[in-house]
Order: C-alpha cells, then sequence, then structure tokens
C-alpha cells in the first residue's frame, strides 16, 4: 500500500522564465521612478533659492537666453542653470525683456512660462516740482530702461513737440504732478504719449476747459500762472488769492513782478537776493516785460493749477510775505497798505532774530 501524501499546499518551483520577467519588470519600474524623479526635479522642483533677496529680474531689451541666463546667475536667481535651459527649450522661450517680479522657491517650469507671458511689475515715478525737463528726465530715467540722453533727445526734439501742440517752453505744461506706474522697458515715446494722455484726462476733467476758456487763457497760460504760484507759496489756502493778485497785474497790464520768475531766468536755484538779477534780459524777467512769460517757469501741482482756474475775485494787487515763518503772506489794494504790510514783514523777521 502507498502512503496517502497531501498535495495541496505545494506551489510549483518558478521557473527561469517566470524569474527573468520579475527582473525585467522591477527594474522598469525603477527606471520609471527615475526617469520621473528626472523630469519632477526639471519641471516641478524649486529652481529659484528659497532665500532669494532680490525681488526683481531686468532683462535689457533683446537680450537673448544667454544673456537673460546671465542676468538670473548674476542676480543669485536660479539655483540650476541646466534645468532653466532645457525647460526654456521645451517652452521655446528664447527671452524677453521687461522687469520680472521674481518669487523665491519658483521651478524651473514656471520660472520660464512668467518670463515668457512677458507679464511685468511696473515701476513707481513720482513727478512733483521739477524745475526743467531734463531734470524731469533725470528722474524719469532712474526709473525705466532708457537714460537720460534719450529722453533729453526726445524732448529738444521740436518737430516731436509740435506733433503734441507742445514747444519748448511750453514743454512742462503736459507733466501733471502724479504717481505714474510704467513698464520698466517704456520707450521715451510711449512714456510721453502716458503723459499727454493723463495731461488731456486731467483737462477733460471738472470742467476745466471750460474755466480756462472763462479766463481768456490757455491751458499752457493756466499751467503757466501756476507754476508761479506753486513757487510762491505752499499755504494751499492761500493759492487762489495769490492766483487773483496775479491775474488782476495781467488784466491792468501790469508787470507780473514774480521773484520765481527771475530765478528760473537766472537759474540760480538757490538766489536769496534777487536783486541784482532784476535787470537781466530774459523773457522770463517779469520785472523787466510785462504779461506772462512764455512758458512755466516749473511744474505745477494740481491745487495750483485749480486755484489758478478758481481764482478768487478780490482787488488785490500787491502781497508780501509775513514773516514770521507761517508761510503765509499779507495782501494789499493799494501800494500805501502794501508798504505798511512790508514793513510788519521786516518787524516780524526782526523779531525772529533774522534780521535783513
Amino acid at each position: 500500500m502507498q502512503p496517502n501524501i497531501r498535495m495541496e499546499n505545494q506551489q510549483p518551483e518558478p521557473t527561469p522564465k517566470n524569474s527573468k520577467l520579475k527582473a525585467f519588470l522591477l527594474v522598469g519600474l525603477v527606471a520609471a521612478a527615475i526617469a520621473g524623479y528626472i523630469a519632477w526635479s526639471y519641471i516641478y522642483k524649486p529652481n529659484v533659492p528659497a532665500s532669494l533677496t532680490k525681488k526683481h529680474l531686468l532683462i535689457p531689451t533683446g537680450a537673448s537666453l544667454d544673456q537673460v541666463v546671465d542676468s538670473l546667475k548674476a542676480g543669485g536667481f536660479i539655483l540650476d542653470e541646466g534645468s532653466f535651459r532645457m525647460m526654456a527649450e521645451r517652452l521655446s522661450y528664447k527671452g524677453r525683456g521687461g522687469r520680472f517680479e521674481i518669487k523665491p522657491g519658483m521651478s524651473s517650469y514656471h520660472l520660464v512660462k512668467h518670463l515668457r507671458s512677458g507679464e511685468q511689475a511696473p515701476v513707481k515715478i513720482v513727478l512733483v516740482n521739477e524745475r526743467l525737463p531734463e531734470h524731469i528726465a533725470a528722474k524719469v530715467a532712474k526709473a525705466i530702461e532708457p537714460d537720460s540722453l534719450a529722453l533729453v533727445t526726445l524732448l529738444n526734439d521740436t518737430t516731436y513737440l509740435d506733433s503734441l501742440g507742445l514747444n519748448p517752453a511750453t514743454l512742462l505744461s503736459v507733466f501733471i504732478p502724479n504717481t505714474y506706474e510704467v513698464y520698466w522697458n517704456t520707450t521715451p515715446r510711449k512714456f510721453m504719449e502716458r503723459m499727454k494722455k493723463e495731461h488731456d484726462r486731467f483737462w477733460e476733467a471738472d470742467g476745466r476747459k471750460a474755466k480756462a476758456a472763462a479766463l481768456g487763457l490757455s491751458q499752457e497760460q493756466v499751467y503757466t500762472v501756476a507754476s508761479i504760484v506753486e513757487r510762491e507759496t505752499n499755504d494751499k489756502a492761500e493759492k487762489p488769492r495769490m492766483a487773483g493778485v496775479y491775474l488782476n497785474r495781467v488784466e491792468q497790464g501790469w508787470p507780473l513782478q514774480a521773484d520765481p520768475t527771475l530765478v528760473f531766468a537766472s537759474r540760480d536755484w538757490e538766489a536769496r537776493d534777487l536783486a541784482k538779477y532784476k535787470d537781466l534780459d530774459s523773457p522770463y524777467n517779469t520785472y523787466k516785460y510785462p504779461g506772462l512769460p512764455p512758458g512755466p517757469i516749473s511744474m505745477a501741482s494740481i491745487p495750483s493749477l485749480d486755484a489758478v482756474l478758481n481764482r478768487e475775485k478780490h482787488e488785490y494787487m500787491f502781497f508780501v510775505a509775513t514773516g514770521d515763518g507761517s508761510g503765509k503772506h499779507m495782501f494789499a489794494v493799494s501800494y500805501d497798505a502794501h508798504k505798511a504790510n512790508i514793513e510788519i514783514y521786516k518787524k516780524n523777521l526782526i523779531g525772529r532774530g533774522l534780521g535783513l
């Protein structure tokens, strides 16, 4: 009798063919994992340092991919150049100028996609009370890619100014003081187009065009009077009254006799004794020539512009500083009253220990 042998739990021995298949699958899985990691490393792994301190990357107009890479490396914006270059090739990015905000931890994929999109971070330009076009050009050039020479060259182009309805004397009137956001790689012409657009928007608002017409003044003439008021007083409340004095003098055919115009004519910006300039032969010398000067003597603030447009109607023909340090002025109808105010001014200076 043969023994009763139970076979239920016995498994067949693996064949060599099965072993090879399992090994092949294992190798494939490992290779796929490695490939996946490499792909992740190149696409999604952070390539911008988490400790990045710089915030904006400047890429010059017309820059090649090599120049972009040089800028990224110089600014410490990337950790792995190879990853960035591979992604740039995959996304067909060859370079694009502008100012871009770069966030810590961005991957090569997101960095290239961001740069390729052209989505720039704007710059702010604050124009307040610059005296000359070249002063404006110098300030603007600190914020944008073109240099001040490119801006000055355009601002001296009389053919271009004529296309804007301006000339060298009235050029300043196109600049309305404000804070403007523009792109870093904006061109001088684009910048001026923006200024003209803002100028037109200003004059279209609040009935300003009609108010200028009611005064019998052009927009440039309003700006010219406002620029003088701007340099005469910082007291917003008395600006309309001072504007009224100057417009009274214009209407009466008097010379304006405005000290700020002598400063502009002489270019002696820090001058204190202006008497030596009263015989200066300049169309901006309002002691020598009656009427308005050819154009603004500086940028004029919006409060000064509105002060002219909403001039206070009165009979004052004179004014003098109070001399008490308040920055205010005393106004008079007659010259005798004006002389009395001058004495008050002198006494206040002496009382403050300033003398004359």
